[in-house]
């Protein structure tokens, strides 16, 4: 079963005095690219949980958020108000010099302004690590199983465009022997308008032989099928296969490609573009996955 790289998990556990919230979502990416939010107070444990993400999600652009509040009457937080006293004082002087009016909320103003909170740094206890921890853990968990629900969609999809185009290959067939009548027709009719032209029946026979042997897809639906079975037998190894399916995509848009280079016939060429089409829906979605 494949997994997809998108992905998010949210996980938040309570203690006394605090609160702690746990964010992380995924999105495609060639390789782990990963981004975290800590406060400050857990910044020792950033290593470890980055070492973490990386060993369980491998893959994706991720993006980590760590949320510390506290509950009840107890806060580390006090009003600043050396520095309040400060921007009161410049607010006061650039409203005399730019003649704007003073605001009617002081209060709000000053305390959305950088430092009007002063915050002291408290050591975490083993019960609070051990907390964090477990929400870290619960949040990776939560996105390693919406990777498993998102992949088991697109392998439904997958399955869906590669038995179409399957289906479309086989409706090729019926117009392979009509097409190299019509092109042997062409040809003689080409032929008979020139006139007093004369030419050797056997080696135009030869030569006409030889054309349609260039024009012959045998081993071009022969590979197409094969990279077909390949990519379902891959996709059901399991996860972190998404490279060798992107490749193996590839190698089907090559078969497609002559297929359409060679067909010479405007139906055979119809069917070509329906399984471009299909095929485009897979190489799109086959970015996301592990």
């Amino acid at each position: 079963m494949i997994q997809s790289m998108t992905g998010f998990g949210k996980s938040v556990v309570e203690l006394p005095h605090k609160k702690i919230t746990v964010e992380i979502k995924s999105l495609n990416s060639k390789q782990l690219d990963l981004s975290t939010r800590i406060p400050q107070q857990y910044r020792e444990l950033e290593m470890e949980i980055r070492s973490e993400i990386a060993r369980r999600l491998e893959r994706g652009k991720v993006d980590f958020f760590v949320y510390s509040e506290a509950i009840g009457k107890a806060s580390s937080a006090q009003l600043n108000l050396p520095v309040l006293e400060g921007y009161c004082q410049q607010v006061k002087e650039a409203s005399e010099k730019l003649g704007v009016a003073l605001p009617n909320d002081w209060f709000t103003l000053l305390l959305r302004l950088p430092d009007a909170l002063n915050t002291e740094s408290q050591e975490i206890d083993e019960t609070e690590i051990a907390a964090l921890k477990q929400a870290v853990d619960n949040a990776i968990s939560q996105l390693e199983e919406f990777r498993i629900q998102e992949g088991a969609m697109l392998q439904r999809l997958f399955e869906e465009k590669i038995a179409n185009i399957a289906r479309l290959l086989q409706e090729v067939e019926p117009y392979e022997k009509e097409r190299i009548e019509k092109i042997k027709s062409r040809i003689v009719e080409a032929l008979s308008k020139i006139e007093n032209f004369d030419y050797d029946k056997n080696r135009f026979e030869q030569e006409m032989i030889f054309y349609i042997e260039k024009l012959d897809i045998n081993e071009e639906k022969h590979r197409l099928d094969n990279h077909l079975k390949y990519f379902l037998e891959t996709m059901q190894s399991g996860k972190g296969q998404g490279k060798k399916l992107g490749f193996i995509s590839q190698e089907m848009g090559r078969e497609i490609n002559t297929l359409g280079s060679k067909s010479n016939h405007a139906e055979m060429q119809r069917i070509v573009v329906r399984m471009k089409d299909e095929l485009e829906q897979i190489k799109e979605q086959v970015l996301n996955v592990m």
